[in-house]
Parts: C-alpha cells; sequence; structure tokens
C-alpha cells in the first residue's frame, strides 16, 4: 500500500481521536458553567423536553474543529511529509476564507443562544459567509445533466451557490428539534462526504469531515443519553446547529463543483450525491414552508409541522423517531450512490422527491387514524 496513503489515514483517525477525546474534556466543562450562569433552553409549548437543559453544546465544535486540523496540518509540516498532497495550494484559500465566513457565523450563533439575535440580522450575516466561498473559486458551476442542464455560467452559478449555502445552513437548523436528530443526520452527512473525499484523494476535507464526526461523538453522548434531572444533557443550539449547516454547504458546493480535470473529478452525478446525503432536512424545510405559505402564514415563523413532529404525532417516542429518520436519510443515500451510476440524473432525483411525498402522505394518513381513535 502506498505509504502516503497510511500516513494520511493515521492522520485522519489521529485527529478523530483528539477530537473525540476533546469534546468529552470541553462539553462537562460547558454544561458546569451553564449551570453556574443559569444558561439554559427554556421549554414552552413548541420544545419537546420539559426540563431545564443548557443549550450551549455547540460552542466546542468550532475550537475544537480548528484546533485537531491545525494541529496535525502543523504536525505534517514539522515530520516533513509531503503536505501538497494533503493541503493542495488551490484549497488553501478555499478553507481560510471559509474559516473567515464561519467565524463569523459562530460569533453570531454564540449571541444568539445568549442573549437573542433577530432573524433578519442572522440572515445578513449567513449571506455574508456565504459570500466566502465564490470569493474563493467555489460555486456550483454544472448541474451533471440534472433536467439536461450541464454547464452554468458565473452569473447563475454564484448565485445559485448563495442560495443553496443559506438554505443548507438554515435547514440542519431547522431540523434540529430533537435529541440526537441534527447532530446524528450531519453525522451521516459527515460520514459520506469523509469516504468520497478519501475516494478523491481530497485528504484536506477528509480531516475536516472526520474531526467533525469526532467533536460530535461525545455531543451525541450527552445529547440523547444524558440525564437532564443529573444535569447531564445539552443541546448543540443555534452555535452548533448553523456551524454543521455551513460546515456541510461548503462540502456539498465543494463535491459539486466541476474543474475540468477529468482524474479529479468525481465519478456518477456529483449533485445528487451531494443532495442524497442532505435530502431529509432540505426536503422537510421545502414541505413546511409550503405548507405555512399554502395556509397563509409566515413561512418564517415556527410551527410544529416537521418530519420529527410527524413522528412523535404518530406516537413514536423522541428516541425511536431519531433513530428512524436517520435510517431514512441513510437509506436516500445509499439509494442514490447505488442508482447514480446506472440511471439517468432526473429519474433518481424524481424518485427521490416522489418516495419522500408518499412517505409524508403516508405518516398524515396514520396520524390522522390516531387522532381519529383518540376520539
Amino acid at each position: 500500500m502506498d505509504p502516503t496513503l497510511l500516513q494520511n489515514l493515521g492522520l485522519i483517525v489521529a485527529a478523530l481521536v483528539t477530537a473525540v477525546i476533546l469534546g468529552q474534556i470541553i462539553i462537562p466543562n460547558i454544561l458546569l458553567v451553564s449551570f453556574r450562569k443559569r444558561l439554559f433552553d427554556v421549554p414552552d409549548e413548541r420544545k419537546v423536553h420539559n426540563a431545564l437543559v443548557p443549550r450551549l453544546g455547540g460552542l466546542s465544535f468550532f475550537p475544537v474543529i480548528l484546533f485537531c486540523v491545525c494541529c496535525f496540518i502543523g504536525l505534517r509540516l514539522l515530520l516533513g511529509g509531503p503536505l501538497d498532497q494533503l493541503l493542495p495550494p488551490a484549497m488553501t484559500a478555499e478553507l481560510l476564507l471559509f474559516t473567515a465566513g464561519l467565524t463569523l457565523l459562530y460569533i453570531v450563533g454564540v449571541a444568539d443562544d445568549l442573549i437573542g439575535v433577530r432573524y433578519s440580522k442572522k440572515f445578513v450575516v449567513q449571506l455574508l459567509t456565504a459570500l466566502m466561498l465564490p470569493l474563493s473559486g467555489l460555486y456550483i458551476n454544472n448541474l451533471y445533466g440534472l433536467f439536461g442542464i450541464h454547464v452554468l455560467s458565473p452569473f447563475i452559478g454564484v448565485p445559485l451557490t448563495l442560495v443553496l449555502v443559506v438554505f443548507i445552513t438554515n435547514a440542519i437548523n431547522l431540523i434540529d428539534g430533537i435529541d440526537g436528530l441534527a447532530s446524528g443526520l450531519s453525522m451521516v452527512a459527515l460520514a459520506v462526504f469523509g469516504g468520497l473525499f478519501v475516494w478523491n484523494n481530497w485528504w484536506v476535507y477528509a480531516l475536516v469531515a472526520f474531526v467533525s464526526i469526532g467533536v460530535l461523538i461525545p455531543f451525541f453522548s450527552y445529547n440523547v443519553f444524558g440525564n437532564a434531572s443529573r444535569g447531564r444533557k445539552i443541546f448543540m443550539g443555534d452555535t452548533g446547529s448553523l456551524m454543521l449547516g455551513y460546515l456541510l454547504s461548503l462540502f456539498t458546493v465543494r463535491y459539486c463543483m466541476y474543474t475540468g480535470d477529468a482524474l479529479a473529478e468525481p465519478s456518477g452525478s456529483p449533485v445528487l450525491v451531494a443532495f442524497s446525503v442532505l435530502l431529509v432536512p432540505s426536503l422537510d424545510v421545502i414541505r413546511v414552508v409550503l405548507h405555512r405559505v399554502r395556509n397563509g402564514r409566515n413561512p418564517f415563523l415556527p410551527d410544529k409541522n416537521h418530519i420529527h413532529h410527524k413522528f412523535l404525532a404518530m406516537g413514536f417516542t423522541p428516541r425511536t423517531a431519531m433513530v428512524t429518520i436517520l435510517l431514512m436519510s441513510a437509506c436516500f443515500c445509499a439509494f442514490n450512490l447505488l442508482t447514480v451510476h446506472w440511471l439517468n440524473n432526473t429519474l433518481v432525483f424524481v424518485i427521490d422527491i416522489v418516495a419522500w411525498t408518499l412517505l409524508n402522505l403516508l405518516f398524515d394518513k396514520k396520524i390522522k387514524q390516531k387522532a381519529g381513535q383518540a376520539l
């Protein structure tokens, strides 16, 4: 086996383990500070939980990811390893500008979790952070035959990229409604992207993806299995969900961008593959917004019509609802990854939409049946 390949894989494993350890150290301290300063997510009619739970778990994500990525790239330099393969010069600007945007989004997320930030201000910040990708040269420039469309001009691709980044960022934020759902869906997406980046030798992006999984593992354990009455439970808050959404939007755009280098291009349809890992949160947001508009409601006002609310209405516990939705997401990923090489891109996309629509109709039928039985 190629020694450089082994070095890169070893680096990623070491960074992932380090991220797990740091997250396991930092999260209990965030809990301690949250209880001392009374920084809680207060229950209301929309919340599933009834106890006072700290919502600052996302504070650990950005510092741990930044530390691990910078530290292990620095160690690679000190040890004299080949850095060009790990961090090609073309990707350096992408990651630096993305980190600048992520820093700004992190600050706004912290402010929102502590004192609240108006949605209009958050939207402006999200748009500014989205601009970091086109500034670095990243934008959606090819749909690879989806709906018969291939090359996109920058005049179409750049605005489309901005919309996509803001959309994905908010999709992860809005799906964060029950324990483990946003972090679980993000880990599924990060694992798929990480594997794809390794396959395509985009090592620095694989490093970021697996380090992100590493910091999510201890958070997931506290979020899902933690006991609120003993002060061992925590939420990620807007800081965490916005950061994860922005990170996944970077991976989506990076994977979808056509470079013209046949050896460096992902096989199949990168657009559909990237879409598959985000299908559940993305289509859920579209469905909820359309439902609100159809009923004459403000599309930005929260309600209880998300996919996890449907599962709860059908009688699922929060944990079984979370596991079922994660399995749904994994099934969509597997289907798209297996069929994208054999079927027409547009046909696969239509099958995804039809399957999602039929599932939601089935869920609505089950909810009505359960409501009728209750009467």
